[in-house]
């Protein structure tokens, strides 16, 4: 049986033989609405109650083109089970899906979510859509629907998954479709905000192999792995992370980039510049996901001493004895989006993002020989 949130969440429930709780249920339903409507639009239609979520076009568009993206988050759920965070996850949720969407230059307008959970915990369940509803919040998309499922017998009690779809919006004539940019352009990359949510499958068989406690204080493992100079360097660089545990780190949510990126086009299309080609990295790493930002007769070539990598990639390179470039094709590498430019849009462009950073180039794939390469730059900005 399940638990239909259709539309702005609704409280309708089936029962069934399968020993679900309707209670549960509907008190999951009351914990969760202040979180979902903090989320809501002026386009949103309706409220709680329909069998589907609602949003009309914003104004303005001449012949608007809507984007799609579905998702998950993958076996980082099983860390937040383990140590019952419902928090974070949610966020990690709605990053993988509108970080999707913005890659074609549009502005994520509505989110649904599915959670599965083997035992419905309204508290836990509220907690989950309340991580939904900030990544929301931060993508500045409304949470228009949702379905909570629960499978006795098939998920233990305790644990969970979520998916996701991301609806964003367009003009058509905005539309990046990885034609736009041309060789001899600029890659700059945004940093990520750690492991974001890929690569958790290696992550969670080292911490088995190597008897490692999500509660473990994070310096500590530092030391263990990497050594005292390690735990140093580590700390000086992410000082935030001196108190924390590492399950807390392995939990870092994911950045939202679509706000950041969307209000970064409109200053350089101000300054009679654009964005060409946007990547969001996730799994494949930069090998497999930078060269998505630009066509396939173009490559691209990565610098890696132009940015530094988490200290946990770090710490998950020395568990799993990986090469550098191994880190990099498994996980972001430290940057989780790739961003193409002229070369006359540089300026504008880092002072839209501070944090950006230049990074690579965009040259022939016959050329490099390939359409990823790392190595020294040609350039002379």
């Amino acid at each position: 049986m399940a638990e239909d949130r259709g539309g702005a969440r609704a409280a309708r429930l089936a029962y069934t033989a399968s020993g679900v709780d309707v209670e549960a249920g509907e008190r999951a339903v009351e914990l969760m609405r202040e979180a979902v409507d903090s989320t809501r639009r002026p386009e949103v239609i309706g409220g709680l109650g329909g069998f589907g979520g609602a949003i009309s076009i914003p104004p303005g568009y001449r012949e608007p083109v809507i984007v799609s993206s579905t998702d998950g988050v993958g076996t980082k759920v099983a860390i937040a089970a383990e140590l019952r965070r419902w928090d974070t996850v949610g966020i990690d949720l709605v990053a993988m899906c509108a970080d999707d969407v913005v890659c074609a230059g549009a502005e994520p307008l509505a989110f649904l979510d599915y959670i599965a959970v083997g035992r419905l915990e309204p508290e836990a369940v509220a907690g989950l859509v309340g991580g939904v509803a900030a990544g929301c919040r931060q993508a500045g998309c409304a949470l228009v629907g949702g379905e909570t499922a629960e499978h006795p017998g098939l998920l233990e009690a305790g644990t969970f998954d979520l998916a996701g779809t991301c609806l964003g919006i367009v003009e058509r004539d905005d539309l990046l479709d990885a034609t736009q940019a041309e060789a001899g352009d600029l890659v700059f990359g945004l940093p990520s905000s750690g492991l974001h949510a890929n690569g958790f499958s290696l992550v969670r068989s080292l911490l088995s192999e190597f008897g490692i406690p999500l509660e473990r204080p994070y310096q500590e493992q530092l030391v263990l792995t990497l050594g005292d100079a390690g735990r140093d360097a580590a700390l000086a660089a992410e000082p935030e992370l001196a108190l924390v545990s590492v399950g807390d780190v392995l939990l870092t949510p994911t950045r939202i980039y679509a706000e950041q990126l969307l209000r970064a086009r409109r200053v350089l299309r101000a300054a009679s510049h654009d964005l060409r080609g946007i990547a969001h990295v996730t799994g494949g790493g930069l090998p497999g996901n930078a060269p998505r930002a630009v066509a396939p007769d173009l490559g691209v070539r990565l610098d890696p001493l132009r940015w530094t990598m988490p200290s946990v990639m770090w710490l998950i390179a020395a568990l799993g004895n990986l090469e550098e470039h191994e880190v990099r094709a498994t996980f972001n590498g430290g940057l989780g989006m790739i961003v193409v430019v002229a070369p006359p849009a540089a300026d504008a462009l880092r002072a839209a993002l501070p944090d950006a950073l230049l990074v690579g180039e965009v040259l022939p794939a016959a050329e490099l020989g390939a359409r990823y390469r790392e190595g020294p730059l040609g350039l002379a900005v």
